[in-house]
């Protein structure tokens, strides 16, 4: 090699648009609301008793949290419970969500990714990073695919230096 030889960065001057999935992870705090905690006996909720332990309840332990509302116990929980559950969280909940963490994450998750404007990335060649540090869920890649699908030239996943392709565009 001479001298005078400059190595060029070529995956640097690619037109490759680069999407790391992690700046979209859910932030916050979690905590979960158990309905179990409202049941007589653990097995019935009864509404009247359920109405008054809420309109006692402390919620501001849940302010500016990330909510997740599960039953542990094995109970039939009316809808119309969660949906009260709901109206007292709301106000003072950063998010509420109705499952376990890893479904409130998720869906924490894919809300975030429904920010991203698709027109931003029309006509492009884009690469969904791979290897991370956080755990990423399959359905946030596949979100991500529906999302760029109808705009870009072509999707793929990996690093820019090495990728899997996804998706191309047909001329």
């Amino acid at each position: 090699m001479n001298m005078e030889e400059i190595i060029v960065n070529k995956v640097s001057q690619s037109s490759l648009e680069t999407i790391d999935l992690e700046k979209f992870y859910p932030e916050g705090d979690t905590i979960v609301f158990d309905m179990k905690d409202y049941l007589f006996m653990e097995l019935i909720l009864k509404e009247k008793d359920y109405r008054e332990s809420l309109k006692k309840k402390d919620w501001s332990v849940y302010e500016n949290k990330n909510v997740s509302i599960i039953c542990s116990a094995e109970a039939i929980i009316p809808l119309w419970a969660y949906m009260l559950a709901v109206s007292y969280l709301q106000p003072v909940a950063k998010d509420v969500v109705v499952g376990n963490e890893s479904f409130m994450h998720e869906v924490l998750y894919l809300k975030n990714l429904g920010k991203i404007n698709a027109k931003d990335f029309e006509g492009k060649r884009v690469v969904i990073k791979g290897c991370g540090e956080k755990e990423i869920p399959a359905s946030v890649y596949a979100e991500i695919t529906k999302i760029l699908l109808p705009v870009v030239q072509s999707i793929m996943y990996g690093e820019p230096c090495s990728t899997v392709p996804v998706f191309k565009k047909r001329n």
